[in-house]
């Protein structure tokens, strides 16, 4: 079973409150900002009408869904699945049994159903990360259209010039303004939740929404209508996912404290309060947040409060997909990149430029061709839906096989689930060609790019595996095949952990020498966020010269290779002026052809993949004037 405390006590830097107030700043950003178009969108140009009946089924349904999906399902169970304090859906997957996760002979390529499961899961998250920034400012300031007419024209190019702005200031790190997130987002949903509470003392009718038989009402009458609304009502839960994924940040108590003694509340009292007033007003359908406050200077106020609100649920969401890019590089299944650390004190903040720039593209890109949130937000809820019936399935699969429940106790919950998911995301599939297929198109993208990868370095792997020299035959030629031996030492990178190291025998059998200590140095990644320090490293020392070294890293973590030639030579008593080490590396070009085992077409992407890949000198932070790169034409 998880241990309740495992993700806490790694957060003792902290007071519970302090980490709570943090939280609330980045955690719910997402899912905060959701009252400004969910309601808006359910009874606006794509829902139905404000009756009393409608207004009531309505808030009923975002209600409830609020308080399943995210209170029971998310808090009160997923959360309990961490990985060394780390969430998130990746991190889910590393908990669930290698029999399981990837059964021999099964799968696509060696890439099993689940582990193919999970990174769909992943490659959506990436498409929700172009769709909430564009939706999220956007609907924020078609509230200065709200207060005059004459504003209207301005919002698309406000829009535009904050998410640019927004993108640019990522390389700089979010370590200063992330000191203002907490204060601003408590603001935030402290003046939402009064507005609303305000609305439901004037119509106080509007409580009836909190039994369930108005939301089963609404579906039951609607028919196959009111499943679609669905699709509008998920907007509600957007960004719940973003709870567990942030568990690692702050931890299990604090996110729980926030979102049940501030977000929620606030969050039921804001759309209680947009209900009560449709339930008074029904011409507000179609702003009902902003309609909340009389059209003028409060309206004004309200769109400065929304406008940072909303950059920090883009922020929260933009750092969580650097995150995942992050996490995917280090367990095999994206191209390296460019990962920027941002703070020398917190080791979650990074920064990718290439991931930072494509979404800085699409989200405008977004903006400029929708224009209007309403229309935008026929895109949106498709990939957290996805994802969330995934997260689902996954968290069957810790509790059945990692955790030991029994197999009714187990799928109980998960029917439980699904119930909730499924739904969501069939209403969500309806809309596919209003938009949906937007996330569906950047998912797809991103899932080719994460398999075809994964597919190329195992294929490569067993290509050098069928030609591997044993490293003791291989010991055992040099002093017969008359190899000089000069002074120094050279550290070769072996992707396996056993044999002769392919770019070791390329260069012995060309250049005829080698120096006197020889490293071999493997790097491995391990399904855990880190690695504690005294498991970091393996030395072994060998015959004539010869050490092999293990390093092992967490997916949170950044490979250093010289820290590990460093360690090698004070664990084997060899000293090692490391300014004049010389590292030798592999550098492949693939020949795509039909001959190879991926064939063609795959090969073909794979070569364009790892041609772009950022070099492995300047991922393993080796100095690039000491590294010698050997070459080699491969079909896979």
């Amino acid at each position: 079973m998880s241990h309740e405390a495992s993700s806490d006590s790694q957060h003792g830097h902290g007071s519970t409150a302090a980490l709570a107030l943090a939280a609330i700043g980045i955690v719910f950003g997402d899912i905060g900002t959701s009252p400004l178009y969910t309601i808006q969108e359910c009874v606006g140009e794509h829902g139905v009408e404000a009756t009393p009946e409608n207004v009531l089924g309505i808030v009923s349904q975002i209600v409830w869904s609020v308080t399943l999906v995210v209170t029971v399902k998310y808090l009160a169970f997923v959360m309990r699945a961490d990985n060394r304090g780390e969430g998130g859906i990746l991190a889910l997957l590393a908990l669930v049994p290698e029999r399981v996760r990837n059964p021999a002979k099964t799968g696509l390529r060696g890439v099993g159903f689940v582990t193919l499961l999970v990174l769909a899961g992943a490659a959506l998250l990436f498409g929700d990360g172009i769709i909430t920034p564009a939706i999220s400012v956007l609907s924020a300031m078609e509230g200065l259209g709200v207060a005059t007419d004459s504003l209207s024209h301005f919002v698309v190019p406000i829009t535009v010039a904050i998410l640019a702005g927004l993108f640019a200031i990522q390389r700089r790190g979010t370590a200063s303004i992330g000191r203002l997130f907490g204060p601003v987002m408590v603001l935030w949903f402290s003046v939402i939740g009064l507005l609303g509470l305000s609305h439901v003392v004037r119509t106080p009718a509007i409580l009836g929404a909190l039994s369930p038989h108005h939301a089963l009402g609404f579906l039951a009458h609607h028919g196959f209508h009111g499943f679609k609304m669905l699709g509008s009502v998920v907007l509600a839960v957007t960004g719940g996912e973003a709870l567990y994924a942030d568990m690692g940040h702050f931890g299990r108590r604090p996110i729980r404290l926030a979102w049940l003694a501030l977000v929620f509340p606030a969050l039921l009292l804001c759309y209680l309060g947009q209900g009560a007033l449709l339930l008074a007003h029904p011409e507000s359908a179609a702003q009902p947040f902003f309609g909340m406050v009389p059209r003028g200077p409060m309206v004004y106020a309200l769109v400065a409060l929304a406008a940072p609100a909303t950059v920090i649920a883009s922020q929260a969401l933009i750092s969580g997909v650097f995150s995942l890019t992050q996490q995917a590089i280090q367990l095999g299944y994206f191209p390296r990149v460019e990962v920027r650390h941002t703070s020398g004190e917190a080791e979650g903040q990074i920064y990718v430029p290439v991931i930072n720039w494509t979404l800085a593209v699409a989200c405008i890109a977004l903006v400029l061709i929708f224009e209007r949130s309403s229309r935008l937000a026929a895109a949106f809820g498709l990939a957290v839906s996805g994802t969330m019936a995934i997260t689902s399935v996954i968290y069957y699969l810790v509790t059945r096989h990692t955790w030991g429940w029994s197999a009714p106790r187990a799928t109980a919950l998960l029917v439980a689930f699904l119930a909730l998911d499924l739904p969501f995301f069939g209403a969500n599939l309806l809309k596919f060609a209003d938009g949906g297929y937007l996330p569906l198109a950047v998912g797809s993208l991103f899932l080719a790019v994460m398999v075809t990868w994964r597919w190329g370095r195992d294929a490569l792997r067993q290509y050098y595996a069928d030609r591997a020299d044993s490293l003791d035959h291989f010991i055992a030629t040099l002093a017969p095949r008359g190899i000089v031996r000069t002074p120094g030492a050279a550290v070769f990178m072996a992707s396996a952990s056993a044999g002769a190291p392919p770019v070791l025998t390329h260069y012995v059998d060309r250049v005829g020498a080698l120096r006197e200590y020889v490293l071999l140095v493997t790097v491995t990644t391990e399904h855990v966020p880190t690695v504690n320090a005294a498991d970091r490293y393996t030395f072994e020392a060998l015959d004539h010269g010869f050490a092999r070294v293990i390093a092992r890293y967490g997916f949170m973590e950044q490979p250093r290779i010289v820290d590990a030639v460093r360690r090698a030579a004070e664990a084997l008593g060899r000293p090692i002026d490391l300014k004049t080490v010389t590292y030798f590396l592999g550098r492949e070009t693939f020949i795509a052809s039909d001959r190879g085992r991926l064939g063609a077409l795959t090969e073909g992407f794979f070569s364009l993949l790892s041609r772009n890949a950022r070099s492995a000198t300047a991922y393993f932070e080796i100095p690039p004037t000491q590294v010698v790169e050997i070459g080699a034409q491969i079909d896979l």
